[in-house]
């Protein structure tokens, strides 16, 4: 009788571990669902912005239409990418297309001085410092997952039940690495 009780108390306990580990990979699972929720809210917010801010610069700039190809392609690959490692290579074309609308925008010294510019351009600047917040805080959240995937014996458990590695949001290109310049 007292083995019988020793071996349902070490089944309980186990039985305990299981699922207190397999509910803090949920709940892992679900904070990094969140956090990229609010990344893509945040990408969303600028993508909103840009078909503005292509206009306003357009209505001066009417002859750089290569520029505004490449803004309006850039920011339909970023709508469209499927995975994180798309978005981030997305964005990565997204900036540098930015980049060169700006660039476009300093040989117009009118546009410089139009407050519906100005407006788009203190929004995107504040938008890219929440898409950061946003995306350091999403790939805060995806090593703290990723490491209990990978600690014993979490590991055990996000094996039996096919818990996946998340991949960090990265921006690869060293040049994309600094933020969009914004201002005049």
């Amino acid at each position: 009788m007292g083995f019988a009780l020793v071996v349902v108390i070490i089944l309980a306990v186990f039985l305990i571990l299981v699922i207190g580990i397999y509910n803090s990979l949920v709940l892992f699972r679900n904070r990094c669902n969140n956090a990229w929720a609010q990344v893509d809210v945040q990408l969303r917010r600028r993508y909103d912005l840009i078909p503005n801010l292509v206009e306003t610069v357009k209505g001066y700039a009417k002859h750089e239409r290569e520029v505004f190809e490449k803004v309006t392609e850039a920011r339909s690959k970023a709508i469209n990418a499927g995975t994180v490692k798309e978005q981030g290579e997305a964005e990565n074309m997204l900036t540098g297309a930015l980049k060169s609308l700006f660039a476009v925008v300093e040989n117009y010294p009118d546009l410089k001085a139009n407050q519906n510019f100005l407006m788009l351009q203190e929004e995107l600047a504040g938008t890219e410092g929440k898409i950061a917040y946003a995306r350091q805080f999403y790939n805060d959240l995806v090593m703290k997952f990723n490491t209990k995937q990978q600690v014993f014996p979490s590991n055990i458990i996000a094996g039996m039940f096919n818990f996946k590695v998340r991949d960090y949001f990265e921006i690869e290109e060293e040049e994309a690495r600094a933020p969009v310049e914004v201002k005049f």
